[in-house]
């Protein structure tokens, strides 16, 4: 019985700490979100500021820029759109897509971690339940690697959100880091390419390459959400012919 009572109370003591983990989580990424994030914002949304910035800093601004990245990626309510077409107009096409690329994926790796270790809860500090319930169809062995893939790889989609929800899926972490930096390349591309082409006043082409991107990404975001509507049809087909079935 004491037994018993001892390893309740351990139980206990692990859940106050787990959850007082997730508070304090929560309050610092509050946080960074306002005193960091928003300056980063404006910063990084006055391009000619931000390339004087790194022409001045030199080798220690792209270690300055991969930290801005990895950031962005983990608080996931900082959007990364500005950021990415900032390295293209500050770093040029080919330096910003790597820094962007490689910040995404650092970011995005520990993410994985995090979540692994802190479960569903760390993904609600972000997002709401019906988004996270939105992707259960993920939760497919069969299927996931393959649907994982082609949902990062279109831009539009919601990708802070898939970083999230993929490590509750149990695909593992050498499968993730292979997807997330094939993947992510195509939406880091074409937002880097128009940030280059804005950096050597080639407006036109600007245009044009972030006209392509955006219809791109509301293409993306069509497609994102068809395919959650089809798994939701099926899922409530299935638990309807359940219910037939004990009828």
């Amino acid at each position: 019985m004491a037994f018993r009572e001892k390893q309740e109370l351990s139980e206990r003591g692990k859940k106050i700490i787990a959850a007082s983990a997730i508070a304090v989580f929560i309050l610092l990424t509050l946080a960074v979100a306002w005193f960091v994030g928003r300056p980063l914002l404006r910063f990084v949304s006055e391009p000619d500021r931000f390339r004087a910035w790194v022409d001045d800093g030199g080798l220690i601004s792209y270690v300055y820029f991969l930290g801005i990245q990895i950031l962005q990626v983990f608080v996931a309510i900082i959007p990364g759109e500005p950021i990415e077409l900032g390295a293209g107009y500050a770093f040029g096409a080919l330096e910003g897509t790597l820094l962007c690329l490689g910040g995404s994926v650092a970011g995005s790796m520990i993410i994985y971690f995090f979540v692994r270790r802190f479960g569903v809860k760390a993904v609600e500090i972000f997002f709401s339940r019906e988004k996270i319930h939105s992707l259960r169809f993920l939760k497919n062995a069969k299927r996931r690697d393959i649907l994982v893939f082609l949902l990062m790889l279109i831009p539009g989609t919601p990708k802070d959100l898939l970083s999230y929800f993929v490590p509750l899926t149990g695909m593992g972490p050498w499968t993730w880091l292979l997807i997330t930096s094939v993947a992510r390349l195509p939406s880091i591309i074409t937002s880097t390419v128009g940030g280059d082409a804005l950096g050597v006043q080639n407006y036109v082409f600007a245009v044009i390459a972030l006209g392509i991107t955006a219809a791109i990404s509301a293409i993306g975001l069509l497609i994102y959400k068809q395919i959650c509507k089809k798994h939701d049809r099926e899922e409530a087909g299935r638990q309807n012919g359940g219910e037939n079935t004990d009828s």
